[in-house]
Formats: structure tokens, sequence, C-alpha cells
């Protein structure tokens, strides 16, 4: 085996001894740059690291990260569960649809699919034991409707992926709405299923009247406004992403102490706290993932990588299988924010000279990363659920696998449909690669040729001058 891919190996081994993503990845780049590239000074490797936090666009980062903690705090996510259990608490399964329809909901809030796992572990899943679900049952649903949560806007991979692909982070905001709303309804419909054959019944004894629906949603009016006024800012161009997340934390803040009047001084420092380790989270893995980029791009591994594609299949269809299989079993063992950033370098270059708009891939890529958190062995949501409900690893396993179906049939939906996926990008305006080529083709092909005295109308454009 070269040196060269040594630091890869190094990683995967740091992975499985449970070493956190960022330092494995710090650990596996110093490899590289103290024993195998002596020749580039450390001072440049630093200097990636220093250099790949110093982005202004990267500040939407924690203001999103607070903003999902303001909102738990100020009981805005309670109004969001409320507004969930009157919507879906009539249909069989009762408070499980609930939990995935609210993940659809707190998705544009915590934007964190780890958050919300364990936020609705902690509330959720004690009331639906209550009701008869079992516990394995309950932290199945619990993790397979948080990987709902980062593809709706705004969530932080979205920002992430969009600054690594170069792509607007508005319209990758709009890409999100029509895949995770899929992955709601198939979560939903793989419930009422189970829930049939199992007998779990309703949490309501009818179907909501619409003027107790418009009820609760008045009372819930701030929650659900708060993903369509940061998306209407951007999108009319009052505000950038990361004006957005600001303005919405200050939003947040004021319901809170005004509206529902839940916000305290003393949560002040919890949220600070909360946003601080997060970011720094966050952070310490794309410094990280840029120095091992640092590494990669040394010794030409994206290119490497691209060719292999390139040489394996020239079919698109064949490359996006493959890349979708790949995604998946890396999913198993990477978590899914550390994957984003490790990969979307390495692959969007290659489906791109295939024709693959960046955009589409960018939602077949997180959908796949979210899959991958649900699953064995390393799946991230999976370990959150099972540590906080108390299951047993085999028994969730055994209850998983359905929704993760379900998932993959999205998956499937959204990798082989770009007019599916980017749905809401081309209502608005938005040009994939193939409308490019295909407006380039039509203005070729519409070239007018200079009339001839054949023509019959030569006799007329001479008259006129032309």
């Amino acid at each position: 085996m070269s040196n060269a891919m040594v630091p890869m190996l190094l990683l995967f081994v740091l992975f499985f001894l449970n070493v956190p993503i960022g330092l494995s990845l710090i650990g596996a780049s110093l490899y590289y740059f103290i024993f195998v590239s002596t020749a580039i000074p450390m001072n440049m490797v630093i200097q990636q690291f220093i250099t790949a936090v110093e982005s202004f666009p990267y500040l939407a980062v924690p203001f999103f990260i607070m903003l999902g903690s303001v909102m738990n705090y100020s009981g805005i996510s309670n109004h969001l569960m409320d507004m969930a259990e009157v919507l879906a608490g009539h249909m069989k399964g009762g408070l499980a649809q609930v939990n995935c329809l609210l993940s659809a909901m707190m998705g544009g809030i915590t934007g964190s699919a780890n958050a919300d796992a364990a936020m609705e572990s902690k509330i959720l899943v004690p009331e639906m034991i209550k009701k008869g679900f079992s516990p394995d049952f309950s932290a199945a649903v619990t993790a397979a409707s948080s990987a709902v949560s980062p593809v709706i806007p705004p969530g932080n991979n979205l920002i992430i992926y969009a600054l690594i692909a170069n792509v607007p982070v508005g319209e990758m905001f709009l890409a999100g709405y029509t895949p995770g709303i899929l992955m709601t309804i198939a979560l939903m419909i793989t419930v009422y299923i189970i829930s049939v054959r199992r007998g779990y019944k309703p949490s309501r004894d009818r179907m909501a009247r619409p003027m107790e629906i418009l009820r609760q949603g008045v009372r819930s009016i701030f929650a659900l406004l708060i993903p369509f006024g940061i998306i209407l800012g951007m999108r009319s161009g009052l505000c950038t992403p990361t004006e957005a997340g600001g303005v919405a934390v200050l939003f947040s803040v004021i319901v809170g102490l005004a509206a529902y009047r839940n916000l305290r001084l003393f949560h002040i420092p919890l949220i600070i706290k909360e946003t601080v380790t997060s970011t720094g989270s966050v952070m310490l893995i794309i410094a990280s993932a840029k120095v091992f980029g640092y590494y990669m791009t040394s010794e030409k591994i994206p290119q490497k990588i691209t060719s292999a594609l390139m040489g394996f299949t020239d079919n698109k269809i064949v490359l996006l299988m493959i890349i979708n299989i790949l995604l998946l079993f890396i999913g198993m063992f990477i978590e899914g924010g550390a994957a984003l950033v490790i990969l979307a370098p390495l692959l969007v270059p290659a489906v791109v000279s295939r024709g693959v708009d960046p955009l589409h891939f960018g939602v077949i890529l997180i959908v796949n990363i979210m899959i991958g958190g649900l699953t064995p062995p390393f799946g991230s949501m999976m370990f959150t659920v099972c540590t906080i409900v108390g299951v047993k690893f085999q028994d969730f396993v055994r209850e998983i696998w359905p929704f993760i179906a379900a998932l993959l049939i999205v998956l499937f939906i959204v990798t082989y449909s770009e007019n599916v996926a980017l749905i809401l990008p081309k209502v608005l305006g938005y040009k994939t690669i193939s409308d490019k080529a295909k407006i380039r083709e039509k203005a070729s092909s519409s070239i007018i040729k200079k009339p001839t005295s054949n023509s019959p109308n030569y006799t007329v454009l001479v008259k006129r001058g032309v």
C-alpha cells in the first residue's frame, strides 16, 4: 500500500476506536504532513486549519444552532407538538404519527438530527410508552423521523453543502422541502401499516374540526412562520443566510419573552453554553476536514476518484447508483456532518462532469447520509435514541428496518427524478445543468438563415432594407 493512502486507513481506524471525528481527521492529516510529505511547511498546514472557518457565510451555523436552543427553551417547540397532535393524532398510530410530523416541523428549527432525536426521546417517547407503544418501536420511530430534520430548511447540512459545492444557500433550502416532505409521508405510511397490524390506537378519538385546527394554528403561528420567514427573506434578497439566522434568533427571543412567556433570564447561560458547544464541534470538524482535504488535494485523490468512477461507467444512472451504495456504506461508520464535509469535495466534480446538477446531488447526498445515521454499526441517531430510551441495540435494529426501507424508496425517487427533487427551485426559476443544455441546444437550432432570392419573402425583405 502506498504511503499516501496510509492517512485514509488511519482515519478509519480512529473512527472504529471511537476517537471524535474532528480529532480523527486532525490525527490522520498530521501523520501525512509530518511523516509522508515533509516538504510542505507545517505553518502552511496550520494556516489551512485557521482559514477554513474564516468565512462570513459560516456565521450562519452558530445562529441556526442558537435558534434551535432558543425555541426549545421558549416553548415554541411545545406549540409545534400541539399543532402536530391536532393534525395527526387521529390517525392509526396516534403519537407515532405525531412523532413523524413533529420532526418535519422541527426541521426548520433544530436543523440537527441528533438534537431532534434527543428532544423527542425525552418528550414524546415516555408518552408513547404510556399509550401502549413498545419502547423498541418508539425508539425506532423517533430515530427514523429525526432523519427528516436536517433535510428540511434551515438545516446546517444544507448550508455546509451549499458552501462546499458553491451553490446558492437559498436554492439549497428550497430543494430540501420536497425530499423532506416525501420522507415524512413515507414514514407516516410505514407507521400506519405497522399500527394496523399491531393494533396501536390513535391518541385522539376523532379528526380535529377545521375550527380546532385554526385555533391551534393561531396559537402556533409564530413557530410556523419562522422557517417561511427565513426562506422569504433570502429569496427576496432582504437578507443573507447569516442575517436570516440572526433575525430568526431575535424573533424567537421576543416570542419566548412576550408571547409565550416561557423564556427566562436563567435560560440565557444554558442557551449560550449549548450554542458554543455545538458550534465548536461543527467548526472543529469543518476546520479539520479542510486540512484533511489539503492532504487529499496534494495527493490528487479527488481527481483519482473521479477518473476511477468515470472509467467504470459513462452511464449517469449507473454512476448515481454506485455512489448511493458507497454513501450508504460510509454512512454506517461516519457521522453525517463529517461524511458531508469529507465526501462532497470528492464527489461533486465527478457527478457534475456527468451532467448531474450540484443542487440535485446535494439533495441525494444529504438524504443518503441521514439514512446512514440510522444504520448499524455506528449510526449516530441510533446511538442517541438507544442511550436515552434505554433499549437494546438488537431490539432497535429489528424495529428500524421497515423505516429504512421506506426512506430508501424516497432516496430512489429523488435520485432518479430531478424534476421531483428540485420542483420548488425550478418553479422559482432555477436552471439545472440539463435545463441550460436544452436552452443552448434550442438557441443553436433556431438561428435564422439569411433569405435567398428563391424565398417567398425575399422581395418584401429587400423593400424593408433587411
